[in-house]
């Protein structure tokens, strides 16, 4: 089905370029999760072929691939390795959004992109274990102090996804002199700059989000690069469409399997593979419906961002695109282990894995209860401004 959803030859190029290294992930992926360990392998093969790049503006000397574009090739990187897809995923929505909407200064933003261009590896540091998530509003608990040298900065960051690699940190803190959140780039190696390892979950095992932890780093003046005058999450950003595509890609890879069991296994008491049952056919139908649901919403979404006329007119629709995939991802990989049965929950048997993983789309940004708010408001007030007209 996704073969409807590919319209270049440039977006079949990279997905070949995914396809080619796509046995190296796979074979990776299920010791990335039994050890609990980042995909060290996925992700020099993804620098291989450049991933960081393709969604910097080829003005800046990348790929510059759309939105559209990094859904595509997201969704299918994670039908390989969802670990890795989501880890290397932040990176391409870091980029694709400050370079899309100019966040920084022009020096800075053609500096950054040389790093880019050499397979530097970015995400933001924004939760904290006493604020969560950030778009709930909390005020970050990392301060920032002006100096003669440059800012000092202190504090501790949760979910620092990738964090094994990264060479720069887009850390938000505390400016008390400015009375606002500012965002500083901070490179791996300045000093006072250490991760915690302590990364425990059932979930995204891979992803290593440990604990970013900051002791009096000094950052130079101008590495104070965003000073955001809104709320987080109040902007549209159809970068984060990269969070949905990962889900969307571990469904279709639970889909894959189950759909793959249906037709060869064949219990002595039938004389045809289980495929011809008519609960299991129910059941392989629900996950194909629920498959194309998500992903004409998703990729419809993702259109509509990329077209300039449309742009403008997106409310919730990010938000809309996130809470449908990762709710029907959900539902799907539940499906598909109801096909396989008791045989889903062995460890050796990725189903379980993927069962783990899909669950974890439901604490990324934003959460579903926030996104019906929003909806719920949204529509509200417009009820009411058709009443005044």
């Amino acid at each position: 089905m996704k073969e409807l959803f590919i319209k270049t030859e440039r977006q079949r190029y990279w997905l070949g370029q995914l396809a080619s290294i796509a046995e190296s992930i796979k074979a990776e992926a299920v010791e990335v999760d039994e050890q609990s360990r980042f995909p060290f392998e996925a992700h020099k093969r993804l620098l291989q072929i450049g991933y960081p790049k393709l969604t910097l503006p080829k003005q800046y000397g990348g790929e510059g691939l759309s939105v559209y574009d990094m859904v595509l090739v997201q969704e299918t990187l994670a039908s390989y390795d969802e670990n890795a897809s989501l880890s290397l995923g932040w990176t391409l929505g870091v980029v694709g959004e400050i370079y899309d909407k100019k966040l920084w200064a022009e020096d800075i933003l053609q500096q950054f992109a040389l790093e880019v261009q050499k397979g530097a590896i970015i995400n933001r540091a924004v939760s904290e274990l006493a604020t969560g998530s950030p778009t709930r509003g909390g005020r970050p608990g990392t301060n920032a102090v002006s100096t003669n040298d440059g800012w000092l900065l202190n504090g501790r960051k949760i979910f620092t996804t990738a964090s094994p690699v990264l060479d720069y940190f887009l850390t938000s803190a505390w400016i008390e002199e400015k009375g606002q959140i500012g965002f500083f780039l901070i490179h791996k190696d300045v000093a006072g700059l250490s991760i915690e390892e302590n990364w425990e979950m059932s979930a995204m095992r891979g992803t290593s989000s440990h604990d970013l932890v900051l002791k009096n780093v000094l950052v130079s003046k101008n590495h104070l690069v965003e000073l955001p005058n809104h709320p987080s999450g109040a902007k549209i950003n159809g970068w984060i469409l990269h969070i949905p595509a990962t889900y969307l890609g571990i469904a279709q890879a639970a889909r894959d399997y189950a759909l793959h069991f249906a037709n060869h296994h064949q219990p002595n008491s039938l004389n045809a593979p289980i495929s011809t049952l008519p609960n299991v056919q129910q059941l392989l139908g629900d996950i194909e419906l629920k498959l194309h649901q998500a992903r004409f919403v998703l990729y419809g979404v993702a259109e509509a961002y990329d077209d300039p006329a449309r742009r403008d007119t997106l409310t919730n629709e990010m938000a809309v695109a996130k809470h449908t995939v990762t709710n029907s991802a959900i539902d799907i990989v539940d499906k598909a282990m109801r096909v396989v049965g008791a045989k889903s929950l062995q460890l050796t048997n990725p189903l379980q894995r993927y069962y783990r993983n899909v669950r974890a789309g439901l604490h990324n940004p934003p959460m579903d209860d926030m996104t019906i708010l929003k909806l719920a408001a949204a529509a509200i007030e417009q009820q009411k401004l058709t009443e005044l007209e």
